[in-house]
């Protein structure tokens, strides 16, 4: 490379990066800037109305694990707190796992059509995104409450003899991020799907394949892909989530979401705010990971 053509490329490559200067100053004061907030905060002192003070301190990044016997100063293991945990864990996956259930017949069906209906389905799969969450959420405690559409209609054809309450429960909680998640599970299987030569599943019949069997080894380790990108986008807001849970659970069912809002909120415990912040964060982070080498694989074989 000539002397000429190096000092372009140099020139090329400082454009470029003066060009995406004010992108890049965006992204570290409102994204990195509140996260390094929170890392700072994790690592100090609660104040006693709020806040924090500045004094070193670890016992946040303990108490998530641990809590101290406020006579003698032993520790125990926080069993509320591995409760919580145990609860969102649970819940994220039991939620991802049902809507890939319910999802990947969906995205089948919606890419088997033909492209009119097709188009159709995919609009009537996205009006959901249209409405607010909190409303979404409302309308799934009004279907499920004591009162609600779904006793009523069980009472009124004589399936039960008495209301079964589910309101205020986990099943709840499980219930209203499965509504509210679904179509993040659909869409990445429908992309996968619809770029699915049907011409496999005709060799597979021909060898004399099982119809399991072919979805086993032929369908499933092709949209591979989507089910990890749907999984991935279901499984991390539901981790996070604070809405639903909030509303459906009454707030007696907590998850990690509505943990962290109480720290900050009645508990006045800032720095195990931010430390259970910190916390989701790397397990949300560990997720993507996984979510990246499962697409370089992929890629990988082709």
């Amino acid at each position: 490379m000539s002397s000429n053509e190096e000092r372009s490329r140099r020139a090329s490559i400082r454009a470029a990066w003066l060009l995406s200067s004010p992108a890049l100053t965006i992204l570290m004061i409102a994204a990195i800037g509140p996260l390094l907030i929170m890392l700072i905060y994790s690592f100090l002192t609660p104040g006693k109305y709020g806040n924090v003070e500045w004094k070193f301190s670890t016992d946040a990044w303990a108490s998530i694990l641990f809590t101290r016997d406020i006579f003698d100063g032993t520790l125990s293991l926080a069993d509320a707190n591995l409760t919580i945990f145990w609860r969102s864990i649970k819940l994220s996956l039991l939620t991802t796992v049902l809507t890939f259930l319910a999802g990947f017949p969906t995205a089948w069906f919606i890419a088997t059509r033909p492209e009119k209906a097709r188009n159709l389905w995919l609009f009537l799969i996205t009006i959901p995104f249209w409405t607010n969450l909190l409303i979404r959420t409302f309308a799934v405690g009004e279907i499920i409450r004591k009162e609600g559409v779904l006793n009523s209609f069980l009472l009124n054809t004589g399936l039960i003899e008495q209301p079964f309450s589910i309101i205020f429960t986990d099943m709840a909680v499980f219930i209203g991020m499965t509504y509210v998640y679904l179509p993040l599970m659909v869409l990445p299987l429908f992309a996968a799907v619809d770029r699915f030569d049907m011409r496999l599943l005709e060799a597979g019949y021909d060898l004399y394949a099982s119809r399991w069997q072919v979805l086993r080894r032929v369908i499933l380790p092709i949209v591979k892909p989507g089910i990890v990108a749907g999984s991935i986008l279901v499984f991390i807001p539901c981790l996070g989530a604070y809405v639903t849970p909030q509303v459906l659970g009454g707030g007696r069912n907590m998850m990690i979401g509505t943990f962290i809002e109480l720290q900050f909120g009645q508990g006045r415990n800032w720095p195990l705010g931010a430390s259970l912040s910190m916390v989701l964060l790397i397990v949300v982070t560990g997720a993507l990971l996984v979510y990246v080498r499962a697409l370089g694989k992929g890629a990988a074989n082709g």
